[in-house]
């Protein structure tokens, strides 16, 4: 049984989802949180829905974005900062990312196929059974040489 202050905050998210760019960045600001302005590109999904709920729980104590399970499949997030982001199981395939700063951030089984991570800031990122296949990487990212060989024995793509 879900009690009730899960239930309302699950509403909160669902109605924050439902609204427009230009609203959500609103009541983003009006929570303090105007610096996670990706919040306003995501679908209304349950993972999105999940992910919300994670941000709005205690929005006075947030301090790295927890995406952990977020469908940003497709959006265009770049010069983004994820910095000590928890990403894990993420969904970022065919996202565009150029330019953000991902230090630190977690990738853990998340999905980054055919993503654009060009000029990304890549220093001490975790990559375990990420999937990688056609994303793009610039090579002087911040990876270390065995994460980029890693990451290339994957699919992932470098440009020089």
């Amino acid at each position: 049984m879900i009690n009730s202050s899960t239930e309302n905050l699950r509403y909160t998210a669902i109605q924050f989802l439902e609204q427009n760019p230009v609203k959500r960045l609103q009541i983003l600001q009006s929570l303090g949180m105007g610096r996670y302005e990706f919040l306003t590109k995501m679908r209304l999904n349950e993972a999105n829905i999940t992910c919300i709920m994670r941000f709005f729980q205690n929005p006075s104590q947030l301090k790295f974005p927890n995406l952990v399970g977020a469908d940003l499949s497709g959006l265009i997030l770049d010069e983004v900062n994820f910095i000590r982001g928890n990403l894990s199981g993420a969904n970022l395939e065919g996202s565009s990312l150029v330019n953000a700063d991902l230090l630190f951030a977690n990738f853990t089984r998340a999905n980054l196929k055919n993503a654009d991570l060009r000029g990304a800031s890549l220093n001490e990122t975790i990559w375990l059974d990420a999937l990688v296949d056609g994303c793009q990487f610039s090579v002087n990212s911040g990876l270390a040489t065995l994460q980029c060989k890693d990451l290339q024995l994957r699919g992932a793509k470098f440009n020089f």
